[in-house]
Order: structure tokens, then sequence, then C-alpha cells
């Protein structure tokens, strides 16, 4: 196998959810610091294809290629991936119950490799730095995805996956994560954000994927995708 000259890559990738065939031969390339919009309808194949890149549902990838810096995550389990550097913010946020927000970021970095420091994540998250004893899941869905985010980062995250981070949130509420994840793109971290939000997430990406039916249908620039209604109302009914 040789590994493709772009950052990350993936290529012909298949993959079920249960019965259902959901990713059906997609393929792109992501180049190191850019952020990408992968945009689509409900059922389009968003969520399960960053599960398939973090390896979450690596016994049903039937086929395909993924590689990140050079490695190939399409050999890898969920764990060796998270070890390469692949961070995943699930929708559900997963935080940890009965353990306050310091526990579920120390939890983070019990093993290497090591991204930033609890302190460094406070001065970059200071909300969480005043909650830092609260009990986690006791805190409002935004602090809790501030949380989500900051743990991913807690690892050395050379790929970080955002699925849905606006999902539930107040208007108020979004724009404080917005400033979050704007002052990530600023810090240069290769990125994949899937959100119903469109616009959002456009606003916040170099480029845009639209996926329809698991396969990739567009790949251009997020400009391209907010200037064209046509292509907007086709695949995303905005």
């Amino acid at each position: 196998m040789t590994p493709p000259n772009a950052y990350f890559s993936c290529s012909n990738m298949h993959s079920y959810y249960g019965e259902s065939y959901i990713v059906q031969g997609v393929g792109f390339q992501i180049q190191k610091g850019e952020i990408v919009a992968l945009l689509g309808r409900n059922g389009a194949g968003k969520t399960s294809t960053l599960r398939s890149i973090a390896r979450l549902d690596a016994p049903k990838l039937q086929q395909g290629e993924i590689w990140l810096d050079g490695q190939p995550l399409h050999t890898m389990s969920a764990y060796q991936a998270s070890r390469l550097g692949v961070g995943l913010v699930p929708e559900d946020r997963r935080i940890i119950p009965s353990l306050t927000v310091e526990e579920n970021l120390q939890l983070a970095q019990i093993e290497k490799p090591i991204g930033w420091s609890i302190e460094r994540i406070y001065e970059h998250f200071p909300r969480l730095a005043e909650r830092r004893k609260q009990e986690a899941v006791t805190m409002s869905g935004g602090e809790q995805q501030m949380l989500a985010v900051a743990r991913a980062l807690a690892r050395d995250v050379k790929l970080l996956l955002l699925d849905e981070p606006y999902e539930g949130l107040a208007p108020v509420i979004v724009r404080e994560i917005e400033k979050i994840l704007e002052e990530i793109k600023t810090l240069g971290f290769t990125t994949i954000i899937v959100e119903q939000n469109a616009i959002a997430a456009l606003h916040l990406s170099d480029r845009a994927l639209i996926l329809d039916m698991g396969e990739v249908v567009f790949d251009g620039t997020a400009k391209e995708v907010i200037e064209n209604s046509d292509l907007r109302q086709q695949y995303l009914a905005i």
C-alpha cells in the first residue's frame, strides 16, 4: 500500500449501519490545516462517514482505504486511530456521568499521546475552568459541548471530527461554540465538521463536500456552496 500525497484521504469507502448500506464509495482528500464541511440531508451518510474514519464501524467497513499523515487508518481499530490522532466529538457528546469536568479531561489523558495540557484548555475554555469541580453531566448543553471539544484537544489531535456541534443548542450558545471553533481554526487543526446548520458550517470552512444517498455529489469551496442557491436547494433544502 502506498499512501497518497494528501494529509488525509479516503477512497472507495463503503460501510453499513446494521443491514443498511449507508456509505457507498465515498472518496475525498484534505490538506493539513483545512476545515471541511461535510453536508447533506438527513440520512445522506454524514455521521456514518465520520464513524468509518474514526474506525468505530471498523468491522462494517467492507472495502476502501483511509489514510492520515501517511498511516493506513483502514487497518486500525478505534483505539489505534485515536492514538494516531483522530479525535471524534460525537453528536451525543459522551460526557461520563459521576465525573467532574476536570476528571473527564484527566481521563482523556491517561494514555499518550497527550495534546493540550489541562491548564491550556482552561485558558481557551474559561467556562470550563469555572466549572472544573462540577459534575459534568449537570452542566448546560452548551457547556457539555465545550467539554466534548476540549476533551478531544486533550489528545494529540491530527484530525478533528465534529458531529453536529450546534445540535440542540440555543442561538446564543451556538454563537459561543462558533467562537471556540473559529479560534480552533486559527490554530490550524485539520477538521471535518458535520452540521445541519449548513450556513454556519460553511462560514467556518474552507471547503465543502455534499453527500447524497451515500455518495459525494459535490466537492468544492465553501464559497461556491454559499453562492449557489440551486445547489443548496437541490441537496440541502436551504
